[in-house]
This record gives structure tokens, C-alpha cells and sequence, in this order.
């Protein structure tokens, strides 16, 4: 006789994520992963009906962002996993903790013309995320789960796919057995934060990289703190925004992109850089530009092997190296670098930014200063976000989200859907431009469905601007860059949302401020024509 905790294993699996601690899935369900969803209630989980497995696993990546937990999403055989390995390939590239399962069919070598046949649907899977694996029993899928949801804690968090056949979901299993929640950190050796910390405090001009992965790992404070210490100045990439107080003054902000920055490298004696690999998509140039020795400390071992070869190599978790290098007893020199040169170069490089791209610095200096504290952004790929990422000086680490690496469109939307149910009661804000609200538009009904107080601003300037711009720069002639849009707010208000066009930066101010309080979302159409 079976045992009472025997259950189909499809049912066993969302037992197993809740013992783990997760509490929210995202998807859609089908007929090939139903079984899934048998346990989902039980278990005590709370399931996001996505409209499009795309929303569904951006959804998954901005819950994941906003919390540090994984963020989960269910998706059927073949289409459905199609539909989300765009949301797995950003998540990878950003470093997102998401963890996909997906059923798949049982026999595909013998076997021709079934319901959502792939011809490798692991393998596909497997070119946008850290692994893809089937797991062909009861006990293999548990192991695979826990080895994703350690490897989250233990290492660089990316992508992992599951996948289990049917004919095994719909099987009777065993319960997996009790979780370990624990997570250990990765520390230097002392021999390696002494020698660091004993350079930086002969350094006269220290220079500091701090990127994404500080932003997960460690509060503002401790950053700014070591820059103090040491009289070091600082950058931070996009991602990285917000781990340095915004009033350093020796902060030259998230201009690593700026030709320019090139030259201040060239004044440090030691730069030392912190939870970034120092992409493309984070510097735009081949180096950094300097000449001085150079560090790097990062969890993930393949960063610190990549073209961005340092003069040391550090594998540890920010936040441990960070407090090591702060209780070292040293005496560091005194500064040469001074918040005059440093307020000169961020003005320029404002200047810059705003004649590259006219009249949207303006728009993002207003909003700014009207949202509340605490406020998490999730922008997409458009020209509003491209300013703002380099205007804008977050107070806090972790709180605004971009498709950095893969830059997808579609991500705003979604991503803060999940990142408002991750945030319930706290305030959660999307940017998204005309041409990338198309491509997930319709998870507006998850968000009036949910009764989210979610502002979304939608930036029309009538084209694919960038690409635009692109275009003539390169001295081709443009086309295929205008696209029919919808009346937006009467397209938001069909959904069931509230829906507004400012026409002056004050009503968009008031305008954010009200959609935080309203008991759905609220679209606010903006375009170039808005005036102060």
C-alpha cells in the first residue's frame, strides 16, 4: 500500500520548491505540464497566470531581482519553452537567479508528429541559460532542483532548466527530503585581502569599479566606507548604481561608457574592480584605460579569466572582501584626487548625455524627485532608460533593473509586474518605450487582474529612435524604423487600467504620485512634447 505522502511527482515538485522557500510561480499551464500544477494550492503557492510564456518569465526575472530568491516559472513542452528562453537568455546575462521547468515528451528519436515535438528541446534550451537537463526519475529531479537552487546561493546566479517527461510527472513519488536554506560565502584568502589592502593604502589615487554583482551582495554603506578609508575615488556600471552613497564625493557615477573616462583611469595608481566583468555593454571600449596594476574580485571564476585580464585575481562574495579590506590594519595615504575634478567630469560627461539624446534629461530629473523612497525602476530598452542610466544616482543598491546584457525589448512590463508582487505595498515603477510596449502589452491584464499599483511610463517618440539614430550616424538612409501605434490610453483603458497623458512635468509628477495609491495600474503616456 502506498505511502499517505505519496504523490504524482508533478505534485511533489511544488512541495519540494515550498520547503525551499519559494512562495511565488510564474506560467501558464497546458496539457503536457498539468501535473505541475496539481500541487501548486496544496503547497501553499501562490501561481501568476502569465499571458505569454515571454511575460511569464519576466515576470520570474523582476521577482527574482526584487527579492534574491529564485524566481520560478512553469512552461509546457516545445512552444512554451520556445516562448520563455528569451526571458532565460536575459536572465543569464544578468546574473537573475530563475529557475525553469518545463515538462517534455517522453520518447522524441522513435517517435514523429506529437504535440509540441522538438527535435532537442534540452539542448535548445541550453544556448540561453548556465544548464539544461532532463531528469528521468523522481530522485534525479530533486537533485537537479537542489543543485539550481545552490548553486544560486553558492555561486554566480543564472539560468537553469529542468525538464521531466510526462509519463514521470504523472507518475507516483516519494516526497523530496527537507531543504538546507543555508548559504555559505565565498571568502578571499587573507593573504590575498592583506597585500591588496596594504597596495591601496600606499595608493595615492585608488580607483574603485563597483557593478552588479556589489549590488546584490553588499548595503551602500560598506562601499562608501571603503572609499573613505582609503581616499579613493569611484565608478559604478549601470548595474552597479546605488552601492555608493550618491553624495561621495568622489563619485564619478555610471560614465564608465563615456571615451572620456578612459582618462581617468590613466590618473590611478590601483584600480580595484568589484562585481563586474567589465562587458562591452558596461565600458564600450576594449579596456578601462589603465596603466597602474589592476584587481578584480569576483564569485564567478570565468569573469576573472575573461578579456579583462587583472594583475590579481580575487574569487569572493563582495560583501566578504569588502569587510576584510575594512578591518585590515592599515594606514593609508593621503588623497590626491578632489571633488572638484571629479564634479567637473560629471558635468561634462551630463552635458554630453543630454545633447546625445535632447530634452530627456529634463523629463528624468522630474521624476526623480517626486517618487518615494524606496522606489525599485524596471526600465526597457529605449532612449529614456539609456539617459537616465547615466544621469540618475540611485540611493540604494539593487533598485533599478535593466535587460543590460541580451537587451531585450518587452522587459519592463513584465518584470515589474513581478517585482510589484514581489513588493506588495511598496512602490514599484516601469519605463518602457512605444515600440517595446508591443511586445508584451498584454500582460497589462496581469497587472489589472492583480489590482497592482504599478506606474508604467511609456515613452512615444513615434519610432525606433535609437535605431534611428544609428542609421544616419552609419549614413545609411533609415526605414524600417516607424511603426502604427495604438491610442495608447484608450489601449491601457480597454485593458482595464487607468490611463493618463501629461502634458507638463508637474501633471506627470502628480500623475506618478496618484498611480501609486490606485487600485490598479496606471499607464502615463509621455512624449517629447511634454514641456516644464
Amino acid at each position: 500500500m502506498a505511502d499517505q505522502n505519496t504523490r504524482p511527482l508533478g505534485a511533489q515538485i511544488s512541495h519540494m520548491l515550498k520547503d525551499r522557500g519559494v512562495d511565488v510561480i510564474f506560467g501558464i499551464p497546458g496539457v503536457h505540464n498539468q501535473e505541475m500544477y496539481r500541487g501548486i494550492e496544496e503547497a501553499g503557492i501562490t501561481h501568476v497566470l502569465a499571458r505569454h510564456e515571454q511575460g511569464a518569465g519576466f515576470m520570474a526575472d523582476g521577482y527574482a531581482r526584487a527579492t534574491g530568491k529564485p524566481g520560478v516559472a512553469y512552461v509546457i513542452t516545445g512552444p512554451g519553452l520556445c516562448n520563455i528562453m528569451t526571458p532565460m537568455g536575459q536572465a543569464y546575462s544578468d546574473s537573475v537567479p530563475m529557475l525553469v521547468l518545463s515538462s517534455c515528451l517522453d520518447e522524441v528519436a522513435a517517435r514523429r508528429g506529437q504535440l509540441h515535438q522538438m527535435k532537442d528541446q534540452r539542448a535548445a534550451a541550453g544556448t540561453v541559460c548556465d544548464w539544461s537537463e532532463e531528469a528521468r526519475s523522481a530522485d534525479a529531479a530533486y537533485t537537479l532542483i537542489d543543485r539550481a537552487l545552490a548553486e544560486f546561493k553558492m555561486g554566480r546566479p543564472r539560468t537553469k532548466h529542468i525538464q521531466v517527461p510526462i509519463a514521470l510527472l504523472q507518475g507516483l513519488a516519494p516526497p523530496a527530503r527537507p531543504g538546507d536554506h543555508n548559504r555559505a560565502l565565498i571568502s578571499a584568502e587573507p593573504a590575498q585581502t592583506g597585500a591588496l589592502a596594504f597596495a591601496l593604502a600606499g595608493a595615492e589615487r585608488p580607483l574603485f569599479v563597483f557593478g552588479g554583482g556589489a549590488a546584490k551582495d553588499a548595503p551602500a554603506q560598506i562601499a562608501t566606507k571603503l572609499l573613505e578609508r582609503f581616499g579613493a575615488a569611484a565608478f559604478t556600471t549601470y548595474a552597479g548604481r546605488g552601492v555608493v552613497a550618491p553624495d561621495y564625493p568622489l563619485l564619478f557615477g555610471s560614465a564608465l561608457a563615456r571615451e572620456t573616462s578612459a582618462d581617468i583611469f590613466a590618473q590611478a595608481d590601483i584600480v580595484v574592480a568589484i562585481g563586474t566583468e567589465l562587458a562591452e555593454v558596461d565600458i564600450w571600449r576594449a579596456k578601462l584605460g589603465q596603466t597602474c596594476p589592476f584587481y578584480r574580485v569576483d564569485i564567478d571564476p570565468e569573469s576573472l579569466r575573461d578579456g579583462q585580464i587583472a594583475d590579481e585575481a580575487i574569487l569572493s562574495d563582495a560583501l566578504a572582501f569588502m569587510d576584510d579590506i575594512l578591518r585590515s590594519d592599515v594606514t593609508p595615504t593621503p588623497t590626491k584626487w578632489t571633488g572638484k575634478e571629479v564634479k567637473a567630469a560629471r558635468a561634462r560627461w551630463h552635458a554630453e548625455t543630454d545633447a546625445e539624446r535632447p530634452g530627456i534629461v529634463p523629463i528624468c530629473d522630474a521624476l526623480r524627485d517626486v517618487l518615494p523612497a524606496d522606489t525599485m525602476i524596471y526600465s526597457d530598452m529605449t532612449q529614456f532608460a539609456y539617459v537616465a542610466k547615466e544621469i540618475w544616482d540611485m540611493d540604494r543598491p539593487g533598485h533599478w533593473h535593466h535587460p543590460y546584457g541580451f537587451g531585450t525589448l518587452g522587459y519592463a512590463t513584465p518584470a515589474a509586474i513581478g517585482g510589484a508582487v514581489a513588493r506588495r505595498g511598496k512602490p514599484t515603477l516601469a519605463i518602457i518605450g512605444d515600440y517595446g510596449f508591443h511586445y508584451t502589452m498584454q500582460e497589462l491584464g496581469v497587472a489589472v487582474e492583480l489590482g497592482l499599483s504599478l506606474p508604467i511610463i511609456l515613452w512615444d517618440n513615434g519610432k525606433l529612435k535609437e535605431i534611428e539614430d544609428s542609421m544616419v550616424r552609419a549614413q545609411i538612409a533609415p526605414n524600417a524604423v516607424i511603426a502604427h501605434n495604438p491610442d495608447f490610453v484608450k489601449l491601457a483603458e480597454a485593458f482595464g487600467a487607468h490611463a493618463v497623458a501629461p502634458a507638463t512635468l508637474a501633471e506627470m509628477q502628480a500623475a506618478v504620485l496618484d498611480a501609486f495609491d490606485a487600485d490598479g495600474p496606471t499607464l502615463i503616456y509621455l512624449t517629447p512634447a511634454v514641456t516644464a
